[in-house]
């Protein structure tokens, strides 16, 4: 007799338990971050079975949730066989250590759960150095007293030296890694000024997309610059940094960025890694702030933006405001004081207006001027139509001159 064994090509997935503590005085919107770590559960492949939250007026310094509640997480992970458990906020390392010890499985913060999205979605050689420096920096602080759970943040990098411990050898090699990390970030960073200091000098006017995860800026970008650029619905889709040429009036020449998507409980390890990746936003003319208006808590995450923008010095630069994906939603757009403009990226009509809003808006920083010169003078009308914004050219057949009007940097 013969037995037939089958296989499932079926990825099992972990069985994850949510819990968070609303506290007093976050500065964050609780159920919406609650919402978030449940998406980018999803998002790192995770099964969410149950979530449990408490209120308190801290976060418990050992436990990270109070006794009683740790009981009833307890509970939650026996009943519905949880593999992992992950928090809403970073966790010390005590935290960690204890609720490891009194729960018996593995602890993830919604920090890690991040950084492992990151690494999923960085391609580039740059993003993936960005994106490794950023888990060593959360890594080193936390290798004291994490005894066997340390595997599961990476440790083990190198080999023992002679006469030195394990964790001193680990703590070692990380800090040479983060090193060799930061030198070569630097080289990138240096090459990037260089460009950006040449595109400053040809006065190349510079626009780049903020906004939201998943609000839509690849698509926009796509659009704006008709390009194949990664585009899903995903958190954090794009993660490397893309700076495009795109022409506006048929001539005028500029260049526009994508950058990272933000979020709420940004890790600050994060912002610092992709130091780079914000940089080109940071050196912009113009900011588009792509909004997720289908989403129930649009108005939260424009307020997250726009609070990100401020902690980043970034809010004297000039904005406009597209509340996109109009075709998905009945909701009423979030109030803004910059210019804006309710859109869906499937409509052809909207991609003209949103041109024309950019124009408009950039006739405002611009300087108008006025020009007349010789059918002759081939090469400057040339110019002038791809570094300037042309808004009249007028032939006189008297004397053959082009009558020139339009705004200039």
């Amino acid at each position: 007799m013969t037995y037939k064994q089958s296989y499932s090509t079926e990825e099992i997935k972990e069985k994850a338990l949510l819990i968070g503590v609303h506290t007093q005085v976050s500065e964050y919107d609780f159920e919406s971050t609650m919402s978030e770590l449940e998406a980018l559960s999803e998002t790192c492949g995770l099964e969410v079975k149950a979530t449990l939250t408490q209120n308190l007026n801290d976060i418990h310094p050992r436990h990270y949730m109070g006794k009683g509640k740790i009981q009833e997480v307890q509970d939650a992970v026996h009943f519905h066989d949880i593999d992992v458990i992950v928090t809403n906020d970073e966790l010390t390392t005590a935290q960690s250590k204890h609720l490891n010890e009194v729960l018996g499985i593995k602890i993830i913060d919604r920090t890690q759960l991040i950084l492992d999205i990151f690494a999923l979605r960085a391609k580039s050689k740059e993003g993936k150095l960005q994106v490794e420096y950023a888990q060593l920096d959360y890594l080193l602080p936390r290798l004291m007293g994490h005894g066997k759970s340390l595997s599961r943040l990476g440790g083990g990098i190198g080999t023992r030296g002679p006469g030195e411990t394990k964790l001193e050898t680990d703590r070692r090699h990380i800090r040479t890694r983060m090193n060799e990390i930061k030198r070569k970030l630097k080289e990138v960073e240096i090459h990037r000024e260089r460009y950006r200091h040449q595109r400053t000098q040809n006065d190349i006017f510079q626009i780049a997309l903020v906004g939201y995860t998943n609000a839509g800026k690849s698509t926009w970008f796509n659009v704006l610059t008709e390009d194949g650029t990664y585009e899903k619905d995903q958190l954090f889709a794009t993660l490397d940094p893309k700076t495009r040429q795109i022409t506006l009036n048929d001539g005028f020449q500029l260049v526009i960025s994508d950058t990272v998507g933000f979020i709420q409980k940004l890790p600050t390890t994060l912002i610092e890694a992709f130091k780079s990746t914000l940089e080109e936003a940071k050196q912009a003319d113009l900011l588009i702030h792509v909004v997720d208006s289908s989403h129930p808590e649009a108005k939260v995450q424009y307020d997250t933006v726009e609070q990100l923008i401020k902690e980043l010095n970034m809010e004297q630069i000039p904005q406009v405001v597209l509340f996109n994906k109009r075709d998905l939603t009945e909701n009423v757009p979030p109030i803004s004081s910059f210019p804006s403009k309710s859109v869906s990226a499937r409509d052809e009509r909207d991609k003209t207006e949103v041109r024309q809003l950019l124009m408009a808006q950039l006739k405002k920083q611009l300087t108008y001027y006025e020009k007349t010169i010789k059918v002759s003078e081939g090469d400057t009308l040339y110019a002038l139509k791809r570094q300037t914004l042309i808004t009249s050219l007028d032939f006189n057949e008297q004397d053959e001159t082009y009558h020139i009007q339009g705004y200039r940097k």
